[in-house]
């Protein structure tokens, strides 16, 4: 091998060895702004892309664990209530989901309210609201289209809940439609237009490629594919709500809107 003289060794590209972006990178949360102008002193965040797909894939392997071990008491002929089952499979999952962004922000950088965008002004409100309407909208024309090529469909969420109301536990529906407009959408934003939006934009992606990238994540985590278009319009529109307000509330509001009329018609399989 010829060396040129005094030339130094190969030095990897620079996407490779960039250094951690500060607090208040292009595309920050409004609240990183906000904490400086009251003169708070932040880290740069030391959280990323790694960690948000921790969460993804950790929820996803929380869920399969949970299914295994469902099935598995009801082949040994202990099977749980199907009310208990379901809440169960919804909820021990999000502690990957939510709870993967709420530590490590807390750990590697300034806590989730200011990394991650967590507050609630009038405008967010506003902005949630008008995101809500125009998910409910287009996904609704997503899914005329949808039915169209593919014919009828219904959710996951769906069925499981007319599972439920046909076992007649009422209570359990009742919770399952409370998460379905609150919980779900506070977890699911946290993770998909929180800390994945976040670590994109810190890793200097563009806006428009971040709520793309996002939304795509968004409806291939569900995994369904009949209504892949249909989750794929939401989220899209989940981000644009995310992107201009800079607020994670903004988009935690517009998801609990969309999922809204779901929760209304879960709870109408309330037996009589």
């Amino acid at each position: 091998m010829t060396l040129t003289p005094g030339a130094g060794p190969r030095q990897p590209p620079s996407w490779l060895i960039r250094p951690p972006a500060p607090a208040d990178y292009d595309g920050c949360p409004v609240t990183v702004d906000e904490a400086k102008a009251r003169g708070r002193v932040l880290r740069a965040p030391g959280w990323g892309i790694p960690d948000a797909l921790l969460a993804i894939f950790g929820t996803i392997t929380l869920a399969v664990v949970v299914a295994s071990v469902l099935i598995s008491l009801r082949d040994n002929g202990q099977p749980l209530p199907v009310g208990v089952h379901l809440l169960l499979g919804l909820v021990v999952p999000w502690l990957a989901l939510a709870g993967v962004p709420l530590l490590f922000t807390r750990w590697r950088g300034n806590g989730p309210r200011i990394d991650l965008g967590l507050r609630l002004r009038g405008s967010d409100v506003g902005w949630g609201l008008l995101g809500g309407v125009a998910a409910i909208a287009l996904g609704l024309l997503a899914g005329l289209l949808t039915q169209w090529l593919f014919g009828d469909f219904t959710s996951a969420a769906g069925d499981a809940a007319q599972e439920v109301a046909d076992s007649g536990q009422r209570a359990a529906l009742t919770v399952f439609a409370v998460l379905v407009v609150v919980g779900a959408p506070a977890v699911e934003e946290l993770a998909f237009r929180g800390l994945f939006f976040a670590a994109l934009r810190k890793r200097g992606l563009g806006a428009a490629w971040t709520v793309a990238t996002t939304a795509v994540a968004f409806a291939l985590f569900h995994f369904e594919p009949r209504r892949l278009l249909v989750l794929l319009v939401i989220g899209a529109v989940l981000g644009v709500v995310r992107w201009r307000t800079r607020a994670l509330s903004a988009s935690i509001i517009a998801h609990g809107v969309n999922n809204l009329p779901g929760a209304i018609a879960l709870l109408a399989l309330q037996p009589g």
